[in-house]
């Protein structure tokens, strides 16, 4: 087996992906190692929105944009007290590369749709990949082995090799053997974030947190372990998104994963989308939106009520964490939402939701019923709707009296809620789940540089090593559509971009050097 190359990159997402393809593309000999047995990571899970400013789609559409807004509209997004932390240049920097991202990955044949609105951003900014994020991953793959790239599948990463102070590879298991594989211009590490890793939450966020999920089950913190091996300084790691409720995934692949996602039938399908009514589009990104979304937090404000496997109710709704933290610490750890009749109808129309991609498209009652029919029923009675997901019918119709015994002012509510919310009656019920609470994804990553190159606690870089997307966050804090997988890829690409030049240096040298050597070692009669 091959153990000697110019690049190394652990993951394989989108992050470590791009990196890999634009270092091999730069002429570097490069390895990725993917610890599961196919590529993807969190970017194959997610819609595919690609958030940035000044893109020729932006142009096309009059569209006037520039870094500095987009950075000033970017605090606007998520809780205050994480904006204040925000590696305001790094984040800036970001925003400065984002356009020539897209352009690289339309040279490749990705198309999008968009520009779409995401306010508080004053103009629209956010790109949806054609039909979904996977497209990515089947792109990045190609390029990278048609650039001579070396992939590896179900093998992690174990540990990192230093050589006089300078990351020189690392060992890795494949096929249930270690093997030591050794990088001549650096070490990548992008292997995702740390939302399923009890004990990184644990530390960071506290104990009462490690009974919730990470919606990507891999996500445990392997690229976040191997740089404090080597004393990289992670910054930010109490900051997460989430937790919130998730409806619970599809038992097998949905009608969006039929979509081509590479090849002719991918490109034609990204040509032929300026023609598509719009409609027929929003209908398309609803069929991804109801895939993996969460149900929005006014349903609970509204009324609606939460229940356990038992039928009961076990906790007060309306106050996130402590919510989620609940609803993990049930049986099986999901709960269901329960909707009266005068909630079904409000939320059947704009501007009452069950759960959206802003300004894009919006799912409603309705659409859960068609699309979803797992995790969404309806009925004449609440009773009907429990029995249909195997409920004790007895004990949610017990529960709901209770809940309108409280919300008529007869009873204190158990679980000490002081508002005052209609009670739930009527002849149209929707039961809604299960749903998990999840952490999406997490924030903190390891300090790096404009160059991606992680950083010590006395902010020197550490020679050799490399960190992009979730592993090299470098302190930045990226609330909004779009901005993960927008700096998973452009800091993919500007990392491989940079290995790619060092090793193109690095085996040039080496030739001069070759062909300085021969000279001074060559007979009197060859040339000089």
């Amino acid at each position: 087996m091959k153990t000697q190359f110019d690049v190394i990159v652990v993951g394989g997402g989108g992050s470590g992906l791009a990196c890999a393809m634009a270092a091999a593309q730069g002429g570097a000999d490069v390895l990725l190692l993917e610890k599961q047995p196919k590529l993807g990571g969190a970017t194959g899970l997610a819609i595919g929105s690609f958030t940035a400013n000044r893109t020729a789609l932006q142009i096309r559409a009059g569209i006037d944009d520039n870094p500095d807004d987009h950075e000033e509209d970017a605090a606007k997004f998520g809780p205050p007290a994480y904006q204040v932390k925000n590696n305001r240049r790094l984040r800036r920097f970001f925003f400065d590369h984002g356009a020539d991202t897209l352009e690289w990955m339309g040279r490749m044949g990705l198309r999008f749709y968009g520009p779409s609105p995401e306010p508080p951003n004053r103009v629209p900014r956010m790109h949806n990949v054609v039909p979904n994020a996977k497209a990515y991953i089947a792109a990045f793959q190609l390029g990278l082995l048609r650039a001579g790239g070396t992939i590896l599948c179900s093998a992690p990463a174990e540990q990192l090799v230093v050589d006089a102070g300078r990351v020189t590879g690392l060992v890795a298991t494949v096929n249930g053997e270690r093997h030591t594989f050794r990088a001549r211009a650096g070490v990548v590490l992008a292997a995702g974030d740390y939302a399923n890793a009890p004990d990184i939450i644990a530390r960071y966020r506290g104990p009462e947190f490690t009974a919730i999920e990470g919606i990507n089950p891999h996500a445990l913190g392997d690229g976040h372990r191997l740089a404090e091996q080597v004393g990289a300084r992670l910054v930010n790691m109490e900051i997460a998104y989430g937790p919130e409720l998730r409806f619970v995934p599809r038992a097998r692949d949905g009608f969006e994963q039929l979509l081509p996602s590479k090849g002719l039938a991918m490109r034609l399908m990204g040509l032929m989308l300026p023609l598509v009514p719009k409609p027929v589009v929003h209908w398309m990104i609803k069929r991804l939106l109801v895939t993996w979304q969460h149900p929005e937090d006014a349903i609970l404000s509204d009324g609606a009520i939460l229940l356990n496997r038992q039928g009961r109710r076990f906790c007060d709704e309306l106050h996130s964490p402590s919510r989620e933290v609940a609803v993990a610490g049930q049986a099986e750890k999901i709960a269901y939402i329960l909707m009266d009749q005068r909630l079904c109808t409000r939320y059947s129309a704009w501007p009452h939701f069950i759960s959206t991609a802003p300004e894009i498209a919006y799912a409603y009652v309705n659409d859960y019923l068609r699309l979803r029919p797992d995790v969404a029923i309806a009925g004449k009675t609440a009773a009907e709707v429990a029995e249909a997901r195997s409920l004790p019918a007895a004990e949610v119709q017990n529960t709901v009296a209770r809940f309108n015994a409280f919300a008529t002012g007869l009873e204190k509510d158990p679980f000490h809620r002081t508002d005052r919310p209609s009670h739930l009656a009527g002849s149209r019920w929707v039961l809604l789940g299960p749903v998990k609470a999840y952490f999406t994804t997490t924030e903190g990553g390891a300090a790096i540089n404009e160059q991606m190159q992680v950083l010590d606690e006395d902010d020197r870089p550490i020679p050799g090593l490399y960190a992009v997307g979730q592993n090299g966050l470098g302190g930045i804090v990226l609330w909004g559509h779009g901005l993960h997988i927008a700096w998973a890829i452009t800091s993919g690409r500007l990392a491989g971009t940079r290995l790619g030049e060092l090793a193109r240096r690095r085996e040039m040298t080496q030739s001069t050097h070759s062909l300085a050597n021969s000279a001074a070692t060559a007979p009197s009669s060859w040339p000089r």
